[in-house]
């Protein structure tokens, strides 16, 4: 029996959870790499630092989605009961992210912050497949991006914002500014309160044979399905799946790299090193007093310290706001499909295939980019972003078992967080040193993955997956 169509409004409330979890991601995408510099890491170290979130991805998603697919409750529904915890956990761990005192509390906040966004990402995934037919599959994961798309401008932005509604983005060395606080406690609530507009708004269907879902609820076993999946992988999805693993790559770089390279390499204003002004231990800390404030050498070096801190800080603000530009453009294009989705079918390959490469030109020309251009780099990157969060989706949708949807959605995100483990384990850091130590190009890396990822678009040949 085919699914009934919805109406433009039903999808976007259904999708607008995705607001909230593009805040986090947005957040901790644009900004974790500051606050990781400001607690004092090194900017080779920062990709490792980072390794905690595919990690989690890893992990997360598989059981998220199975656990999602063997779930029903006339009351709470299939997947909002996921929605709702990884809305409560991501919410409480924006909210004290920045308040972190040491760099280890940091990264394992940020553990913390991937495994709950996960938590309420996977499923969002799976109820577009659940409640729309196949002539509306492309429109729904396009509705979603339009939404993500809002987010992580907004989020992007923030910082730059409460700055300049009079919050300081000024602080003592080691401290995360004010601006970055607010930004992040606006995060965890606009997370919390757009997941619960989802679940108010949005009824879940139940399963077609509720009878054989709950025995087979009774008999399903995760390693052994698990397994069985893998198995039963389709071949698209594996050839989506190379696709996904550059996309990401290049993300991935982006998210971890991108602020150091940019602050260096286009305002030629660096994070300033607090070792050069101050007194240092043995070990080549820098001391601190019983208020945990740095001991400078003198008064000279505190005043140069803080100026050039500022500077960064300004900085780090418009590269923040720069980055939100390609959630901007991301929205536009998903607007854009959205119209022409509603009442055409697209070539989902032709379409995946020019916006990655779009996007990689976007990473290379960020290396003859001022402040003023900086931008037009991240509208294409956004093209780029715009299809990744829905083309693949589309298609892999038209490929897989529906009654198994969750577990595939998390299993195809291998291919998300194995690129991304990859990168942070150094391979981030040795590839882009193989053009030169410039940490800009690092950008010029993401870009040549982004081309391929592009390109890898020629192997799918499955028309289903293909036309929608």
């Amino acid at each position: 029996m085919e699914k009934r169509k919805l109406s433009f409004w039903q999808i976007w409330n259904m999708s607008f959870g995705f607001l909230g979890i593009q805040f986090g991601f947005a957040l901790q995408g644009g900004f974790m790499s500051r606050i990781f510099q400001t607690l004092g890491a090194e900017v080779d170290d920062i990709p490792g630092l980072w390794i905690a979130a595919p990690l989690t991805g890893l992990l997360v998603q598989p059981i998220i989605g199975y656990l999602s697919d063997n779930t029903w409750s006339p009351k709470f529904g299939r997947r909002k009961p996921f929605f709702l915890i990884g809305a409560i956990l991501a919410s409480i761990t924006l909210f004290f992210m920045p308040h972190s005192p040491a760099l280890w509390i940091a990264a394992g906040l940020l553990w913390v912050l991937d495994s709950s966004i996960n938590i309420s990402m996977e499923p969002f995934r799976a109820l577009v497949a659940d409640k729309l037919p196949e002539s509306q599959r492309s429109n729904g994961f396009v509705i979603q991006t339009l939404i993500i798309g809002i987010g992580t401008w907004i989020a992007s932005n923030l910082p730059w914002l409460v700055n300049k509604l009079g919050v300081s983005n000024e602080a003592a060395a080691g401290i995360i500014p004010n601006s970055v606080i607010v930004a992040f406690s606006v995060g965890a609530f606009v997370f919390f309160a757009s997941i619960l507009y989802t679940i108010f708004t949005t009824k879940e269907d139940p399963p077609k044979d509720l009878e054989k879902f709950l025995s087979e609820k009774k008999e399903s076993r995760f390693i052994p399905d698990l397994v069985e999946s893998l198995k039963d992988m389709p071949s698209t999805m594996k050839k989506l799946g190379l696709i996904q693993f550059f996309s990401w790559f290049a993300f991935f770089t982006m998210w971890s790299l991108s602020m150091p390279a940019l602050t260096e390499h286009v305002f030629n204003s660096p994070k300033p090193d607090v070792k050069e002004y101050a007194q240092l231990d043995k070990e080549g800390k820098a001391l601190k007093n019983d208020k945990k404030e740095v001991i400078y050498l003198n008064v000279d070096k505190k005043q140069e310290y803080e100026s050039k801190d500022k500077v960064y800080n300004d900085a780090a603000d418009l590269v923040g706001s720069a980055t939100g530009v390609y959630g901007l453009s991301s929205m536009a294009f998903a607007l854009l499909l959205t119209f022409y989705t509603m009442k055409n079918k697209i070539n989902r390959k032709y379409i995946h295939m020019g916006s990655l490469i779009l996007g990689g030109l976007g990473f290379i020309f960020m290396f003859y980019a001022t402040p003023s251009t900086l931008m037009y780099s991240f509208i294409l990157i956004g093209f780029a972003w715009g299809s990744i969060l829905s083309m693949p989706y589309a298609m892999l949708s038209s490929s897989v078992n529906p009654n198994k949807m969750g577990m595939m959605m998390g299993l195809f995100n291998m291919f998300i967080v194995i690129p991304q483990i990859i990168a942070a384990l150094g391979g981030i850091n040795y590839l882009y040193k193989l053009i030169g130590e410039a940490h800009i190009n690092a950008m010029l890396l993401a870009g040549l993955s982004l081309i391929i990822a592009g390109l890898c678009n020629f192997f799918i040949t499955d028309k289903n997956a293909i036309s929608g």
